[in-house]
């Protein structure tokens, strides 16, 4: 799975644009539609949102996220300028400005504006950086020309993406191995009821899902994840904190980065029932004992080599505090603080704002998307990574 840039600019070809969405979702991209007002007035934005299956409200800025590939089709002779120019005066022009990765453009504009020598020389400047210019063919236009200006089929564009992904440079984590745990762990109190947390799983997918986009062979120790596992990835089932600290036990040695993003419990109940215990009028006392500290442990078992992360859910600038003493006290290379006192980010929602703590000081992550988020904490554990080769 790959996550892509989709442009869209004005033009009747637009409508075709639709199929190449639909046919890169199929294949299990994750596509981001760029749709400009042009495009609009052919095909409505939210078409391709529904097509593409985004979210509704979703942060305005997610194209500026990381992504594997940008792509635009149909790309007009006026986009096509603005992106051999370096212009910046719309989302998709600012999306490509600050894309790093592969392009793929599928042009599409009159047989006389394509044989223009400003637009060959456009297409020659964008081919010299590295794109993939994919047609335009010749046939029919819409102004009922003949000559070369129609947009390559869907069909075509999407082999030419899937040919860019497959070619694109190797990660920066090739042949790397992360481990990563997430979600909540749930302790039984009885055979129905458990003691558990709001942790949803999001953060440590969104993890696992950049470190695998970098080239890592990834493992996910998921516990009771309340999203889906990102494709390419080896999902481990842990429910319980006993579970979690076996499976990322016996694996944690052996990788190169351990991201402890799940919430462990640090308490589970003595002596759970393995029956449903009947509702009466009696009060029920249930006693709690610690969980195995698992990322402690990691800490005493690993290499020099390694890069440990930890994470901390806490109140304000005390838990920062005791998150500094946190990496400490478990000897981690980084711990991300997420201040959970906060209601628009940390458990169970869409954004997150994190603290990474480091030997060499704090690095803040402004509020957005946990995808963007997770970028920025893997490229802290990858400098560390790098330095120790």
């Amino acid at each position: 799975m790959a996550r892509i840039l989709l442009g869209v600019t004005g033009g009747i070809a637009a409508y075709k644009a639709c199929e190449l969405v639909r046919l890169l979702v199929k294949a299990g991209h994750d596509v981001i539609p760029l749709v400009t007002p042009g495009a609009e007035r052919f095909v409505r934005a939210e078409t391709f949102t529904a097509l593409a299956r985004r979210p509704a409200g979703e942060d305005v800025y997610l194209h500026l996220t990381r992504a594997d590939l940008l792509a635009v089709a149909p790309l007009t002779a006026n986009t096509l300028a603005r992106l051999a120019h370096g212009l910046a005066d719309s989302v998709l022009t600012e999306a490509a400005l600050a894309h790093r990765g592969p392009v793929v453009l599928a042009p599409a504009m009159n047989p006389r504006m394509w044989a223009s020598p400003a637009t060959q020389a456009n297409a020659a400047t964008l081919r010299a950086r590295g794109a993939v210019l994919v047609g335009p063919a010749e046939g029919d236009t819409a102004e009922g020309e003949q000559g070369v200006g129609r947009m390559a089929e869907p069909a075509a564009i999407a082999e030419a993406i899937e040919a860019a992904l497959r070619d694109r440079a190797p990660g920066a984590l090739r042949g790397r191995t992360v481990l990563v745990t997430a979600g909540g762990t749930r302790e039984p109190i009885d055979a129905v009821r458990y003691v558990g947390n709001r942790s949803s799983g999001r953060m440590g997918v969104a993890l696992a899902a950049e470190a695998r986009r970098r080239g890592a062979t990834v493992t996910l120790v998921a516990a009771n994840l309340a999203v889906p596992a990102p494709a390419g990835v080896t999902v481990v089932a842990a429910p319980t904190a006993a579970d979690l600290a076996r499976e990322t036990l016996a694996r944690a040695a052996a990788t190169d980065i351990v991201l402890m993003a799940a919430a462990v419990a640090d308490y589970r109940p003595v002596g759970a029932r393995t029956d449903k215990r009947p509702k009466d009028v009696a009060s029920w006392v249930v006693e709690l004992e610690p969980t195995q500290d698992v990322l402690a442990t990691i800490g005493e078992q690993r290499t020099d080599a390694q890069v440990i992360v930890g994470f901390a859910a806490d109140h304000g600038d005390p838990g920062l505090e005791r998150a500094r003493a946190k990496r400490e006290r478990k000897r981690c290379d980084l711990i991300v603080f997420n201040d959970v006192a906060r209601a628009d980010i940390g458990f169970d929602t869409p954004d997150n704002e994190v603290t990474v703590v480091g030997a060499a000081g704090d690095v803040a992550i402004p509020k957005g998307p946990k995808e963007r988020v997770a970028a920025a904490i893997l490229d802290e554990a990858e400098r560390l990574l790098r330095e120790r080769s």
